[in-house]
């Protein structure tokens, strides 16, 4: 049986200096400003957490991508203000602000003020691959004139 290690992973502000600032996606679609760290559940040690907890940070005016997954998201808003968009409503979210995103909900986070919008996110380890949205469901989602006036595509 193989023994999983207990590990504290140290925070310098919001940072971690010894783990990798990754970009955030590299398949083009279409966001901007946005870094991604993963904190917990990539290590083989971490395996029997089932999930990972990433921190996403979006410089202001930056944006992540308009997406949905089959898999939920748990969100906690630890830096900043922002919008997110979560299907065909735009919620403003601030520091200690929790947010879930259901399974295939489009969601798109959005950092407002002078600065980042910092956030935990947990997904699970076994997860699909983003979808983005057809040409007729972002036609749908425009018909929200709150998204619409947000909707960065």
């Amino acid at each position: 049986m193989s023994k999983q290690r207990s590990r504290i992973v140290r925070s310098d502000g919001f940072s971690w200096p010894q783990v990798a600032l990754r970009e955030y996606k590299t398949d083009r679609s279409p966001f901007r400003d946005i870094t991604r760290r993963t904190l917990l559940g990539e290590g083989s040690d971490e395996g029997g957490l089932g999930a990972l907890v990433r921190y996403f940070e979006v410089q202001p005016g930056g944006y992540s991508t308009l997406e949905r997954h089959q898999h939920p998201h748990a969100v906690v808003i630890i830096r900043g203000r922002g919008r997110v968009i979560l299907g065909d409503q735009v919620e403003q979210v601030a520091a200690f602000d929790c947010v879930y995103v259901a399974p295939q909900c489009f969601h798109q986070f959005h950092a407002d003020g002078e600065e980042p919008l910092g956030f935990l996110c947990v997904v699970s380890r076994e997860r699909d691959r983003p979808l983005l949205p057809t040409a007729q469901e972002l036609k749908q989602l425009r018909s929200v004139e709150a998204v619409a006036r947000l909707l960065k595509v």
